[in-house]
């Protein structure tokens, strides 16, 4: 199984949008809002998507942002979203997306990779510490109401 990972092209769009709702249970993701996300994302210049393909299919897909901190002289990438196609899972895609962002941070001069995963999502925990990724901390939301 040869495995290509490149930058998201707008033809991926839908694919990666089942991915994101499927694999990562949001089912609040269309192929609308996602297309106005990613021209804004675009814009800002500060954030990458890059897409796992199988032959024309996209088969998994890992999102990051690329953020400033005090005290970090590059700041870090933050993976906002990373999904492996049931059918692929346990095959290395996922390794292989993370080993392609981590090589996109060395390029960049980026020391630095966080991540946030649910609670309960104890298989994701097992795949990153099995990454060399740490569990150092936590993660905290609090949606906001805006009428």
């Amino acid at each position: 199984m040869k495995i290509k990972i490149r930058e998201i092209l707008s033809k991926d769009y839908t694919e990666v949008v089942i991915l994101w709702n499927d694999v990562l249970g949001v089912h609040t993701v269309t192929n609308e809002n996602f297309r106005v996300t990613m021209d804004k994302m675009i814009r800002a210049g500060n954030y990458k998507t890059f897409v796992a393909l199988l032959g024309n299919h996209v088969v998994g897909f890992i999102s990051i942002v690329h953020s400033l901190a005090v005290g970090s002289a590059n700041g870090y990438l933050h993976i906002t979203g990373l999904a492996v196609h049931h059918d692929f899972q346990r095959l290395k895609v996922g390794t292989e997306l993370l080993r392609y962002t981590e090589n996109y941070a060395t390029d960049s001069g980026i020391s630095s990779i966080i991540l946030c995963t649910g609670m309960k999502r104890t298989d994701a925990h097992a795949f990153y510490e099995h990454n060399g990724y740490d569990k150092d901390s936590y993660c905290f939301d609090k949606i906001i109401r805006i009428d």
